[in-house]
């Protein structure tokens, strides 16, 4: 065999090894709590530290920065690894908090599933919907995990039902809960034929004592009454086959979503969604190429950056890039090429992360996910490769929605502000743009949800000493425009419209009403005016 036919081979079988996956749910869904527990059964983690469990000082492992630990919310994206029987699991970890939205959509251009969580009490909230139309949009597979069913809530099937009305895909269950509410003791696997009865453990630190029996052992030893066993039975014989016939070409393309019950907060059911999860999860899938070429995963190393993020260790200032491998294998010291700029970088420090700790990294292969420390001409959306050049389009940009000017309360750190929210537009957490006919000592921050302005108010405070003066701004709506300067030109005339550029020199239409949008559809066209950033 030639040492290109190894190397094949060995790039491939590394590949069969991995499963990319990110976490979608709405804020309280119990995603931060899944994460712990998934990491604890796969022996990454030996004791999980809760949101709850904050008053003994310990953290969630994903969850580093500052204002994610006074809040007990995520509001970052990290990623982290884990390993169960062979299979190395990278789970990008996605703000949890609704106004994220922007971070987390670039997070799941990066992943070949989602894990959606649901709350047993609410059914599907809005920001699941939102994230869920992205999973759609790029045709992913969809796994269901139905948490905090030891709480009051929907039965399982008012569940099934809740999740194919709201979002238009078949719902299939994979594993039943015994029990209900506080009466909650055991899941029935449905693919296994096997009923599991938990004892909680150490407030859910520990992994769940549990039984393995068959079903009617189990309803034996379950602490259920005798309606509840027979309703229990009657349910598990309408729908024990549905698994066995889903369609799993559906399944691909995220029409269909196999659905597991549970509660992390005390690991009821964790360890049979993990089991499957295995085998639902796709391995690493090829990306398209801005050309609309597929590259193979067995072509030289490529991959695209989706997340950079500054400072992720106070005493060094420095900014983390995270890389998605695309194709070949990453390699310690590896000599790349930047595609957008043609610069090569060397690549002596890559890492993987648990939060804000580093571990040096070796080797890598497609699925995984890289921190590099960033030279500083690296973007969000960057494509870095060793040989066979390639440039990848996939991330995607929304426009902003929320606006507000900035200045600095100190007129001697103008140079400050202008870099920290230079860096901070870099790294995708805030749209920086010059104020339409304003004065240089102000700019103008536009963000997808709110809090983003905390976000940014804090990072510039905490890392670049800078306190800001802030003025929100009611703009309706925003739209990118091309650099066709006929089209700005008739905006520029157009009543209560304003004209910008962001700090990368992109030109965007700031709009001050609904109708002056539909005035400028009607005189550029709609296609003109862009929702997404075009590069």
């Amino acid at each position: 065999m030639t040492k290109t036919a190894t190397d094949t081979s060995k790039i491939l079988e590394e590949v069969e090894k991995r499963r990319t996956f990110a976490i979608i749910s709405h804020p309280d869904a119990g995603k931060t709590t899944l994460t712990e527990k998934l990491l604890l059964y796969g022996g990454a983690i030996h004791e999980a530290g809760s949101i709850r469990q904050r008053k003994a000082s310990r953290y969630a492992a994903s969850d580093w920065m500052a204002i994610e630990k006074e809040r007990g919310i995520s509001v970052t994206s990290s990623v982290l690894r884990f390993e169960k029987e062979g299979i190395k699991y990278n789970l990008l970890d996605t703000p949890g908090h609704k106004d994220f939205s922007e971070d987390t959509l670039r997070t799941l251009v990066a992943a070949d599933s989602g894990l959606m969580v649901i709350d047993v009490a609410k059914g599907v909230e809005e920001q699941t919907e939102k994230l869920f139309e992205v999973c759609k949009m790029r045709q992913v597979p969809v796994i269901t995990f139905v948490n905090k069913c030891d709480r009051p809530g929907m039965e399982a099937l008012e569940i099934l039902s809740n999740i194919e009305n709201k979002l238009g895909i078949e719902a299939i269950p994979a594993s039943w809960p015994v029990g209900y509410g506080q009466k909650f003791q055991g899941i029935y696997d449905l693919i296994g034929k096997e009923l599991h009865l938990y004892r909680k453990t150490d407030h859910g630190a520990k992994k769940a004592v549990t039984e393995i029996l068959n079903l009617e052992e189990g309803l034996q030893k379950s602490m259920l009454s005798d309606g509840e066993k027979v309703q229990l039975e009657e349910e598990i014989m309408l729908i024990e086959d549905m698994f066995e016939s889903m369609d799993r070409e559906k399944f691909k393309v995220g029409k269909v979503t196999p659905v597991f019950f549970g509660s992390a907060l005390h690991n009821f059911g964790l360890d049979v969604f993990l089991r499957y999860f295995q085998t639902l999860a796709p391995s690493p899938q090829s990306y398209v190429n801005g050309n609309g070429r597929v590259r193979d995963l067995d072509k030289p190393f490529s991959g695209f950056i989706f997340k950079l993020q500054a400072n992720m260790n106070p005493d060094h200032r420095d900014c983390a890039a995270f890389v998605r491998i695309t194709s070949g294998k990453f390699e310690r010291g590896l000599e790349v090429i930047h595609a957008q700029t043609g610069k090569k970088v060397k690549m002596s420090t890559p890492h993987t992360l648990m939060g804000d700790e580093r571990n040096i990294l070796e080797e890598a292969f497609p699925g995984d996910i890289v921190s590099l420390f960033s030279p500083g001409f690296f973007r969000i959306g960057s494509t870095l490769y060793s040989d066979d050049p390639v440039e990848f389009n996939v991330i995607p940009l929304f426009t902003p929605e929320h606006f507000m000017k900035v200045s600095t309360k100190d007129p001697f750190k103008r140079k400050q502000l202008r870099e920290g929210l230079k860096q901070l537009s870099e790294e995708g957490v805030v749209h920086v743009f010059e104020v339409p006919q304003g004065v240089g000592n102000e700019l103008l921050l536009g963000t997808v949800g709110v809090l983003q302005f905390e976000v940014v108010e804090h990072r510039m405070l905490a890392e670049y000493n800078v306190e800001l003066n802030k003025q929100s701004v009611n703009f309706h709506s925003a739209r990118w425009l091309s650099d066709n300067k006929e089209v700005a030109k008739k905006l520029e005339s157009s009543y209560s419209t304003h004209i910008t550029r962001d700090l990368e020199g992109n030109p965007i239409v700031l709009f001050d009403s609904q109708y002056a949008l539909n005035q400028a559809e009607e005189k550029v066209g709609a296609e003109n005016l862009f929702k997404y950033k075009q590069d």
